[in-house]
């Protein structure tokens, strides 16, 4: 039995057949027997066997038609029971009927104790039927449980309908390894009742019980994670040692059944996720449907996730289009098997190249333009400035420009929160062209193109990010680089950016930067240590904690508004609208052609102390060109012009 039990081999029919039928034959002879107060000599006399035989032969027919016995036992449900109490009953009445109608007048007898006999016998045969499965499947559980010296005792958030699914497919499945321990929950209401032999336990008493049952780890249905409740759960199971794993909601089980594949370890990103946020379809809608609309940077990780929204709003094409092919072929199969009615062009080309975007432009004449193409990573480019300014200022003054050129409605730029103040040459080639793209308002070529600027710190999981990167370190055994103990970042998921993206596109009349309500900044140890908990592990015993010192143009903060920069608030309370400085267009336009032109003659101190005379802010940090910045403060003479700004 234990083999079979264990091993998922399934007992014959017929043995459960020939199981019900002993059940059914000794429950009713035993009713007869009580009926007839075990009188032998009178029960035999009256047809003891014709009665009880001609029951046995109803029932094993009115059983085999009702098809009870082909269920596996070990997965018996309330359906099961009462699918037995039918067939009993059915049983009774064709039975009783068969007697009074058929063999009492046939033998001419006067039997008036079959009604009673029947009655007991129903109690007695349901009970037994139904006692018969629940032993095995109990039998199947406990053998399930405690064949193995190691076993993973659980704990399943909540104690709703999806909570009580999740401990049934658990339960059900043969190649689990948990022992479902209990529920937890905040509902008073429910704490200490029990559910499926299962008690509630509160959610107040994690601490007592994980010591009390030896709890190793806890379940949660990973759709809502953003809920308080469920916030101060998982924090607690960190602080605990207990390891979270999240499982889809049931709509997302695969054939309605868990697949044990899909339980898996929660993220540092569903921890980090923040209450949903609700933006405008209609005004979204309005804005891009049917419209060409082009993405440059779209196989990057937000250029995807622009990709993927603007389809949902049914434009009439999409214009990919990025150097990278490889990513950009695996975006444009997967794109094109979910959104197969929109047209979607694939455009392989620089942004740094004038004339290869000119032919995108006079081929496809976009409409509304998203820039998302840019170099990211703040290390790289302070070690190659020439091509961050290529990129980053070049590359979009290109796009811009020829989005005047073509009359486009619409320009909306994605720049960065390292912008702001910046100390490196990434961020401060942002900024300039967030400076570029904000003075095209005033330009004289400019015929009614709307010009916008949306800034936002760190996203998660993007492509050569933190998190990414520490992940993988955990998965080596260690150890965890982080550049500084006091480090901190701003962080917004993927998908939330870009709908505030999109949802800024709106509003803008053109020439302002908006600001994305980044919620509080984390601090990057912090999250390497609830990366090593989430995992599993242990802080310190099973992976280390390194500190490398700061990188090159790296700062400790972030900041989402320069100096002299104030917000106003829009209809949409995650988006603020920057009261940035104004600048002359035709003093940055000459100022950024003279760095593209040093840019040129590889003098990239040369380039870089203009870079700071455009942005006057820009002090390096940890930086081959802090010496700059020491030159300009004792007074050294510079002979780049200086940017004439234009207060409000």
């Amino acid at each position: 039995m234990k083999k079979y039990l264990l091993f998922s081999k399934v007992v014959p029919r017929w043995i459960i057949m020939l199981l019900d039928f002993v059940i059914v034959t000794w429950s009713f002879a035993s009713s007869y027997f009580i009926v007839h107060r075990f009188e032998f000599t009178n029960i035999l006399r009256g047809y003891f066997f014709v009665y009880t035989g001609l029951y046995c032969m109803i029932a094993v027919i009115v059983m085999y038609l009702m098809r009870i016995h082909i269920g596996l036992i070990r997965y018996s449900n309330t359906r099961d029971v009462l699918r037995i109490f039918g067939s009993v009953f059915i049983s009774s009445i064709i039975y009783l009927a068969v007697i009074t109608l058929w063999v009492q007048p046939f033998l001419k007898l006067n039997n008036t104790t079959v009604d009673l006999v029947l009655l007991v016998n129903f109690s007695v045969s349901s009970t037994l039927l139904i006692l018969l499965r629940s032993a095995v499947k109990s039998a199947f559980n406990y053998l399930n449980n405690y064949s193995s010296s190691k076993k993973t005792v659980v704990l399943i958030y909540g104690s709703d309908t999806s909570a009580v699914l999740v401990k049934q497919a658990l339960e059900a499945s043969a190649k689990t390894n948990f022992v479902i321990a209990g529920f937890v929950d905040a509902d008073t209401s429910k704490i200490n009742k029990e559910i499926q032999q299962v008690r509630v336990y509160d959610i107040n008493k994690l601490a007592k019980l994980k010591e009390k049952r030896a709890i190793d780890k806890m379940i949660i249905m990973n759709h809502h994670l953003d809920e308080q409740s469920k916030k101060t759960a998982l924090e607690t199971c960190l602080a605990l040692g207990i390891q979270v794993l999240t499982v889809p909601p049931s709509d997302q089980w695969i054939y309605g059944k868990l697949n044990m594949q899909q339980i898996k370890d929660l993220k540092i990103e569903d921890l980090l996720q923040r209450k949903t946020i609700q933006i405008d379809t209609t005004r979204i809608s309005e804005d891009l449907q049917g419209k060409r609309v082009l993405i440059t940077g779209a196989a990057g990780s937000i250029g995807s996730e622009i990709v993927q929204q603007v389809l949902q709003y049914n434009p009439a094409m999409v214009i990919l289009c990025d150097q990278a092919e490889s990513p950009l072929h695996d975006i444009r199969l997967e794109v094109e098997e979910k959104f197969a009615e929109v047209p979607i062009k694939i455009f392989i080309g620089d942004i740094r190249n004038y004339s290869r975007m000119h032919q995108l432009f006079s081929d496809y004449e976009p409409e509304v333009v998203y820039h998302a193409a840019a170099y990211k990573h703040v290390p790289m480019m302070e070690e190659n400035p020439s091509e961050a300014v290529r990129a980053n200022v070049l590359g979009t003054k290109n796009i811009a420009d020829l989005s005047l050129a073509f009359g486009i409605r619409k320009f909306v730029m994605v720049s960065t929160d390292k912008a702001v103040n910046p100390s490196n040459i990434m961020g401060t080639t942002k900024r300039i062209a967030e400076i570029y793209i904000q003075s095209l308002k005033d330009s004289p070529a400019n015929k009614g193109t709307c010009f916008i600027t949306t800034r936002f710190g760190n996203v998660l999981g993007s492509n050569g990010s933190v998190i990414p990167r520490f992940r993988a370190q955990i998965q080596k055994g260690g150890p965890i680089t982080v550049t500084h103990p006091e480090i901190t970042r701003y962080f917004m998921t993927i998908p939330e950016a870009v709908h505030l993206v999109l949802e800024a596109g709106t509003m803008g009349t053109g020439g302002e930067i908006f600001i994305f309500d980044m919620g509080e900044p984390v601090k990057i140890v912090d999250l390497a240590l609830k990366m090593i908990k989430l995992a599993g592990l242990q802080p310190d015993r099973d992976i280390k904690i390194i500190y490398s010192g700061l990188r090159p143009g790296e700062k400790l903060y972030e900041e989402l508004l320069n100096q002299g920069e104030s917000t106003m608030p829009t209809h949409h309370e995650k988006i603020k609208i920057s009261k940035v400085i104004s600048y002359s267009y035709k003093q940055v336009a000459d100022d950024i052609d003279e760095l593209i032109l040093l840019n040129k003659q590889n003098d990239e101190f040369a380039m870089v102390n203009k870079m700071k005379d455009i942005v006057p802010e820009f002090i390096s940090k940890n930086s081959k060109f802090e010496g700059l910045d020491n030159e300009r403060s004792e007074g050294v003479q510079i002979d780049t012009p200086k940017l004439r700004v234009l207060q409000d």
